[in-house]
């Protein structure tokens, strides 16, 4: 039933502009910042005071409006980036900047991790990659399995190969790479089990955070670099930029605390467009309480 609830929310904001759907979202997010009992607030809020603290009270009371309205910009235009045609889709990135260094890495015989941050809209960046490279990513089936024909198709639609998070699709990227072709992996999510992550800084505070993509580097030779969809009142701007040259250290440490360093330069860029509201801090050092 929610699965159900879901998709005619989706049809019913793919009928409009995304202007229009950005102003719903606007009013959206500014109700929802009036509850402060809410949770997708409180974790907004405790994620904001972990990482920036040094903002005053006020500083990031107004980055926590900013970022729910922001939040539900990004859930309302899921609409049209999984229901539109792709062209259309594609039409509304007005600009791109810095892609001449994943066209490089590809000329030089490399393959390329590309790494889309939970930052802007994070799925017209796939859709954009996929429609002009050999894109092999990672895909976490949703909690509603209602909802995985849906996605699984939309994300697909563009021509890009979307592989399962578990050994089958670590292998098919393994195999990607070394074809000298490109791979989207989301490098902010937490890690679901012990053995597949460290626990480095983001922003100061101890996430735990993947090892794949040092990995993934270390073995196959490819060019890391970050992709990000900047959310634009009119449309989307496309940033490329190269990882941090330490993501390629031979210490696995070192080469994660920059893989979140890289992040964090994608995130400084438009702050409130962060999915602050992700519990990215929910697992914990040994000995630390949560902190949500």
């Amino acid at each position: 039933m929610r699965a159900l609830l879901i998709k005619a929310l989706l049809h019913f904001f793919a009928l409009f502009p995304l202007s229009t759907v950005h102003t719903i979202a606007t009013f959206l997010g500014r109700k929802i910042a009036r509850h402060p009992e809410r949770k997708l607030t409180q974790v907004t809020r405790t994620n904001i005071r972990l990482c920036f603290p040094h903002l005053s009270p006020a500083a990031q009371e107004t980055l926590v409006k900013e970022s729910l309205i922001e939040t539900c910009k990004t859930f309302s235009e899921l609409g049209a980036l999984w229901l539109w045609r792709a062209d259309r889709v594609l039409a509304l990135v007005r600009e791109v900047s810095g892609e001449a260094c994943l066209q490089q890495a590809l000329e030089r015989g490399q393959g390329v991790v590309l790494l889309t941050p939970h930052l802007g809209a994070w799925e017209l960046a796939g859709l954009y990659a996929s429609s002009r490279y050999r894109l092999t990513a990672l895909y976490r089936p949703p909690k509603l399995a209602g909802l995985h024909d849906l996605i699984h198709s939309a994300r697909e639609r563009a021509g890009g190969h979307f592989v399962p998070t578990d050994k089958s699709g670590v292998r098919a990227l393994y195999k990607a790479l070394r074809q000298k072709q490109v791979v989207g992996i989301l490098p902010d999510q937490v890690p679901s089990d012990a053995s597949s992550g460290i626990f480095a800084p983001f922003f100061g505070e101890p996430a735990y955070t993947m090892v794949l993509v040092y990995r993934l580097a270390r073995q196959t030779g490819a060019a890391v670099i970050f992709t990000y969809a900047e959310r634009l009142p009119r449309g989307f701007h496309l940033h490329f930029l190269p990882a941090p040259a330490n993501m390629m250290a031979e210490n696995v440490e070192v080469a994660v605390e920059a893989l979140n360093q890289g992040v964090e330069q994608c995130v400084q860029n438009c702050t409130a467009q962060y999915q602050w509201s992700y519990k990215r801090f929910k697992r914990r050092p040994e000995g630390a309480v949560s902190v949500y």
